[in-house]
């Protein structure tokens, strides 16, 4: 094989291992931990190497993933970008937010279709206790770097808890992955002008990639911050459109690409590099610092791969999993999740319980001591990073997505146990299936099993009113339309 991964050399010493143990050890004194937690925009369930790409090569995130916990049931909590970073920052389900799409179309949904979505929040409210506003509040330095995505100016990160911020706008992707990072973006009469903020162009950094710029950031807080405990949200905007991978790395790919693969996209798979020697940047940075040990770090993804096309090539494919970003099929919603805590989780343990975003905010809170006070759809994921063999007090997760989107009509669904059920409202149409026997959804079992089906849908309008969920409206001109 001509290709060649990058690897940094990252020595067993890493986060307390021995080639003999098992269980990472943290050092003895009474230093809090750090926290940071990765989010990768747009990187499906089978986005990384260990998760079973046959074509992505992610060396550094499978062996930060051989010493943590690996998850193979967890989920977005939607099926986009914004309301999932709105659930990870509050604990909360997207629906309860009222946050269920991005903030660009919150407030003018599409009138041209069957159904008129609602009109929703489109900034993060103040009102909201964020993870950071609670670390912060216990004595944390928190910094935000990259995405942010969940309000205009006057929502920014730095009214959300934040001392810390580089990167972030309500845009949910830049013109363009190299500096300066600005440029026309967008079609017809949508086409407009965006910028990353921060970013002085006079500057020699001709050919600079934004993934490497942000990392770089991210390193210096890390550095400036070392000797007091901090909380970095490193939301990265890679592996989103535009999907410009180095040429260099993309060329490699390209001649490794064979017929029937899953994966086809060289560029795509050159962001999955870049991404991965930018967490083995991190992971390199904390332990030069010596706080490796004392460091809480989280890997996930903001919701499935994207699976429509850009520059004219298909950017991924979920499979096994059905369709992609924006659907509430597994593709959509299922993520990679890799959870390290000190002391605490085993090396290479995998769980296998239905996990969501929205439980991040209370497991590190739990993890850190930290009463949380309020009203969260989350569970604290302690149990499960203790005791791989454990189970949650929780047997289901709902997703509400009442907008349309390229792989999708306004739906909702809700996973109980190893049933999922998807309510469709253009016409009220039932999904069922068993995903411990069909993980890729192929067989609808709605109409062989209406009880669980009746039991299921009954379930989810319950959780709807519970959470106020806003929901489509018939358009009054769509047969005029038509």
């Amino acid at each position: 094989m001509k290709f060649l991964p990058f690897l940094l050399s990252l020595s067993l010493a890493t986060f307390g291992l021995t080639p003999s143990n098992n269980v990472c050890h943290a050092k003895t004194d009474a230093e809090p931990l750090n926290v940071i937690v990765i989010l990768v925009d747009d990187m499906g369930w089978t986005g990384l190497s260990g998760y079973g790409s046959d074509l992505h090569r992610t060396p550094n995130i499978d062996q930060f993933a051989e010493r943590s916990m690996k998850f193979t049931n967890a989920y977005a909590s939607a099926s986009i970008c914004t309301p999932t970073r709105a659930a990870l920052l509050t604990g909360k389900y997207p629906a309860r937010l009222d946050m269920t799409i991005w903030h660009e179309m919150a407030k003018r949904p599409q009138q041209n279709k069957k159904l008129i979505p609602p009109v929703v929040e489109n900034n993060l409210p103040h009102s909201e206790t964020t993870i950071a506003e609670t670390l912060k509040g216990a004595g944390y330095k928190t910094a935000h770097v990259g995405k942010w995505h969940l309000g205009e100016a006057s929502h920014y990160p730095e009214t959300q808890g934040f001392d810390f911020t580089f990167g972030g706008c309500f845009w949910g992707c830049p013109a363009t992955f190299y500096f300066p990072y600005r440029g026309m973006y967008g079609g017809g009469s949508n086409r407009h002008y965006r910028y990353i903020p921060g970013i002085d162009s006079t500057e020699d950094r001709e050919g600079e990639h934004l993934t490497d710029r942000l990392t770089d950031e991210a390193l210096g807080f890390i550095e400036r911050a070392s000797e007091d405990p901090f909380f970095l949200y490193m939301s990265y905007y890679t592996v989103h459109t535009p999907i410009e991978g180095k040429p260099e790395i993309a060329d490699r790919y390209a001649e490794i690409i064979e017929p029937g693969m899953d994966h086809q996209n060289a560029h795509f798979a050159a962001m999955h590099e870049t991404l991965d020697e930018n967490v083995g940047r991190i992971l390199e940075k904390l332990e030069n610092e010596g706080i490796a040990d004392r460091t809480i770090i989280i890997l996930t993804s903001d919701n499935g791969g994207f699976i429509g096309s850009s520059e004219g090539q298909v950017v991924t494919s979920n499979a096994p999993l059905r369709s992609g970003k924006g659907s509430l099929y597994e593709g959509g919603v299922r993520v990679p999740l890799i959870v390290y805590w000190p002391g605490v989780t085993q090396a290479g343990s995998v769980s296998k319980e239905p996990v969501a975003t929205m439980d991040l905010y209370p497991t590190i809170a739990s993890i850190l001591g930290l009463s949380m006070e309020g009203q969260f759809d989350g569970m604290s994921l302690t149990p499960l990073l203790k005791d791989p063999r454990s189970k949650l007090d929780r047997d289901t997760l709902f997703w509400h997505y009442p907008h349309y989107y390229g792989t999708t009509t306004p739906v909702s669904s809700i996973r109980q146990g190893n049933w999922k059920l998807l309510e469709y409202f253009e016409d009220n149409r039932l999904e069922l299936y068993d995903l411990n026997s069909d993980i890729g959804e192929t067989k609808n079992l709605a109409d062989s099993m209406p009880h669980i089906a009746k039991k299921l849908q009954q379930s989810l309008v319950d959780w709807r009113k519970q959470v106020n969920a806003s929901m489509p409206k018939p358009n009054p001109n769509w047969q005029a339309e038509r």
